[in-house]
């Protein structure tokens, strides 16, 4: 049981995300440092995409870590540095773009996305339904009916004469 228990809390521990910025990047003004980590969480990793430079352990995630903190340790406000990175790296590295015409795609790409699988979805039923619809089977008329009869007769005629 004891076992058991100390497994499912390795297993637990091995879950936490393993955070990215590594001691020696750390800035020793705490206040310096809080505000070089709320920074670092809202920009994107161009390697990962998915990830916070915060997050992300690429190379080019510590570097711009490394570059956040010393725009801080040289005076440079939040917005500056911010501001300073998006000049660098466009707009791509927020990872919460500003809504303007350049960010349009990022926003309502899927949206866009959905909506255009939703109506071909809807577009296949439709079509689906109306090729069902036309091949629907109808009953024999009376004359299909005589000529389906000699059709039968004269088959079944061939196979006993033959």
């Amino acid at each position: 049981m004891r076992r058991s228990i100390l497994g499912l809390v390795l297993l637990a521990l091995l879950a936490i995300p393993a955070l990215a910025v590594e001691p020696g990047e750390m800035l020793k003004d705490p206040v310096l440092e809080a505000r070089a980590r709320a920074i670092s969480k809202n920009l994107r990793c161009l390697v990962c995409q998915n990830q916070s430079i915060d997050d992300s352990n690429a190379d080019l995630a510590r570097d711009l870590r490394i570059l956040v903190r010393q725009r801080l340790v040289a005076g440079d406000s939040d917005k500056a540095v911010v501001a300073f990175i998006v000049a660098r790296y466009g707009d791509f590295v927020l990872l919460k773009p500003p809504f303007e015409p350049a960010t349009w795609v990022l926003w309502l790409g899927p949206a866009m996305v959905l909506m255009l699988a939703f109506g071909g979805m809807i577009l296949y039923y439709r079509r689906r339904a109306a090729s069902v619809a036309a091949t629907a089977v109808r009953p024999l008329t009376k004359a299909e009916r005589r000529r389906l009869s000699a059709l039968l007769d004269e088959g079944a005629s061939e196979e006993h004469g033959a």
